[in-house]
Order: structure tokens, then sequence, then C-alpha cells
């Protein structure tokens, strides 16, 4: 992708929207929209890397109820030719179909490379990459497993998605509250991972959400890894003007 002049890419992850209640995320839920409102004015994408939802479930006919103002606005992006990209996270695994039909938003599962101005990125939500995280990376593959999402929808979604949202607010494996501080770089995994990648191959920028942490890491002199925080503590975004990648805070 060229970007137009004047134009930029926005990045944003990690709402954790109806955390811990929807009442208590409805004012969270409005400043994001009103950064989308803000954004679309110069965007030339917008990308938007996991956990959106707290906890995000599709049966056959059923969504979970709520978050109007952020479908509506990201369906008016949508429609206004702006494309808007969706990396599944640890909370909204279990994506299938509604983004695209609905919204025209391409989903993908896992981390996809993308050259924006000749400069390589790659793009991910970040959960269960590099080494360690075997109590989460094992507990992925359960819940990844399609026999255990095709048992899963046959619970009514009333008792399906109340007992889901709250195993999403007290399991720590998934609720990562215990990992909102920076381990140093040589105990960060998605830091290790990038290192890893890029002894084969070399990338500009790798950008991630996952750890609710704002991080801006030289990896080398040509490489960074980004890491773009959340919209609970931090309000933080990721912003790449054609040239540079940089982290601001949305007040």
């Amino acid at each position: 992708m060229q970007i137009p002049k004047g134009k930029k890419i926005y990045f944003a992850s990690d709402n954790h929207l109806g955390a811990p209640t929807k009442a208590a995320s409805f004012p969270r839920e409005k400043k994001f929209v009103a950064w989308l409102d803000e954004v679309k004015h110069d965007a030339a994408a917008i990308f938007l890397l996991g956990d959106l939802f707290d906890f995000w479930m599709e049966f056959k006919t059923v969504i979970p109820k709520g978050f109007t103002r952020t479908f509506g606005k990201l369906a008016e992006i949508s429609d206004s030719g702006i494309p808007i990209y969706y990396f599944v996270g640890n909370h909204d695994l279990w994506m299938n179909g509604y983004f695209e039909e609905e919204l025209n938003i391409p989903v993908y599962h896992k981390p996809k490379e993308f050259t924006f101005n000749n400069k390589t990125f790659l793009i991910g939500h970040g959960d269960g990459l590099g080494p360690g995280d075997k109590g989460y990376k094992r507990m992925k593959k359960v819940f990844t497993n399609p026999f255990f999402k095709w048992l899963f929808r046959w619970l009514h979604p009333d008792l399906g998605v109340r007992m889901a949202q709250y195993l999403s607010v007290k399991n720590k494996l998934i609720s990562g509250d215990d990992d909102a501080i920076f381990l140093g770089e040589e105990n960060e995994w998605l830091v290790q991972y990038c290192k890893r990648k890029l002894e084969n191959k070399h990338l500009d920028f790798f950008v991630f959400g996952h750890r609710h942490l704002p991080l801006n890491i030289d990896l080398n002199d040509a490489s960074k890894y980004i890491n773009l925080g959340d919209w609970i503590q931090y309000y933080t975004y990721g912003v790449f003007d054609g040239e540079n990648m940089e982290l601001k805070e949305y007040k």
C-alpha cells in the first residue's frame, strides 16, 4: 500500500468493551468512537489489533448484545471507503464472519506482513507468540478446537455469553491482569519473538497489542517493536505517517 500524501495509518488495540460491566465501559466506548470519528479525516487505513470486546462469540444467528455506537462508527468509516483491518485477540477468538459480512472488515487470526511506503510491518494481536506463556498456549488450543466451539454453541446464548464473560474477567490466563508491568527486554516474550524473526528476515516495524503496555523498543538500528497499550488505562494508539511510526495518547 502506498500512503497518499497527507494521509496516515492508525493502529489501536485492547479496548475490552464490556469489562468489567457494559455500564462501566460505556465512557471508554464513547471515547473510542470519538477517536475513530477524529482519525477518519486523514486515515488511509485503520488497524484494530484485537480484544475490542472483553468477550465476543458469534452464534449462527446471534451476537453479543450492545456496542451499537462502535459498530455504527466502524460501518460508517468502512462504507466511506477507508479500509479497516481486524486481528482477533484472545478475548475475541470466536469471530466467524460477522465483521466481514456486515462491516466489510477483513479479519485475521494470525500475524500478517504488510508493506506501506516500502516499510515492512508484521502486525498481530500478540497472544501466544514467543517463548513461555505455556498455560495460555494450552488453553488457546482448547478454545480454538472446532469440537469445543461446537459444544459451546449448543448452550443458550443467555447462559453461554454470561458464563464466558465471567471467565473472561476472572481467569488470569485470559484477562492477563497480572501482566501489565514491563519485565525488561530479556523477559518480554514478544521482544524475543521479534528478535528471532529478525534472524531470518528484515522487518521495519513489529506492531502488537495484548500486553496492555505502550512500548516503543529498538530491536536493532533499523527495526522497532511497538506495543499499542490499551484503552483502559493508557488510551494509546499508533500512527504511521509513511516514514515514521509513533505512539500517541488520546485525551
